[in-house]
């Protein structure tokens, strides 16, 4: 029972995150459940949690819902996600830790220094950004930071990059899901564990939503992504 206790805690503040920033779940989630079980089963496991948190946020955001926006990056992902499972499926579970654990630290030095302004970006972006996240996602179940790079660097207000990142992982992670469900990843153990962990997943999004707007959004951010620095120099040490 420590193990799906573990598991259930993890979920709890994975929730709590996305909940208030529309996004990191799984950035959270992964460096925690590497240390509780093996990474080809946190993968399935995060997807299905994501369906929890998703389609929460997804209903309480629908009025600032763009389908312009979002469908770009849902076409590119598509051919991306099966690049992802081939390659999860292939590479062996301390290459997958070591490649999200540069993933991470990459990603939070990114936002911890970048000083960019925020503009207009041209629509390819957005298919290369669909296409990477895709990809990241079915392989890592981390796929957020090239989604998250180009909301963030577009010139949109908070609602509406928390609405955009919402409806693309909402849709990535019932793609994702039903990727793992065909290719036999999702086991009966798997499924034992989402059935333990979806409350305390829905208890933390709901949570994380109530906060949402209440603090500093920068200064929030640069402790999440300090946090997940550390998380990813964890997870490379570990594996190697």
């Amino acid at each position: 029972m420590l193990i799906p206790f573990c598991i259930s805690i993890i979920f709890l503040l994975a929730g709590f995150v996305q909940g208030m920033t529309g996004f990191g779940s799984a950035l959270v989630a992964m460096p925690l459940l590497s240390l509780c079980i093996d990474v080809k089963g946190a993968v399935p496991l995060c997807t299905l949690n994501s369906l929890v948190i998703t389609t929460f946020l997804a209903w309480r955001l629908k009025k600032h819902l763009d389908l312009r926006r979002i469908l770009p990056l849902c076409v590119a992902a598509v051919p991306g996600i099966f690049v992802g499972i081939t390659l999860l499926k292939k590479v062996d579970s301390a290459t997958l830790s070591i490649g999200l654990g540069v993933l991470l630290i990459t990603y939070s030095g990114y936002s911890l220094l970048a000083k960019s302004r925020p503009r207009t970006l041209h629509p390819a972006w957005s298919y290369l950004a669909g296409f990477l996240s895709g990809a990241i996602g079915a392989a890592f179940s981390a796929g957020g930071p090239p989604t998250i790079i180009y909301a963030t660097r577009s010139d949109w207000n908070k609602d509406e990059i928390k609405a955009t990142l919402t409806g693309f992982f909402l849709f990535n992670s019932y793609l994702n899901a039903t990727a793992h469900a065909v290719s036999g990843m999702t086991t009966g153990a798997v499924l034992s564990l989402f059935l333990y962990s979806a409350p305390c997943v829905l208890l933390g999004t709901a949570l994380g939503s109530r906060c949402y707007g209440r603090m500093d959004k920068a200064f929030y951010f640069k402790v999440i992504f300090a946090f997940l620095s550390l998380m990813g120099t964890m997870m490379i040490v570990t594996a190697w």
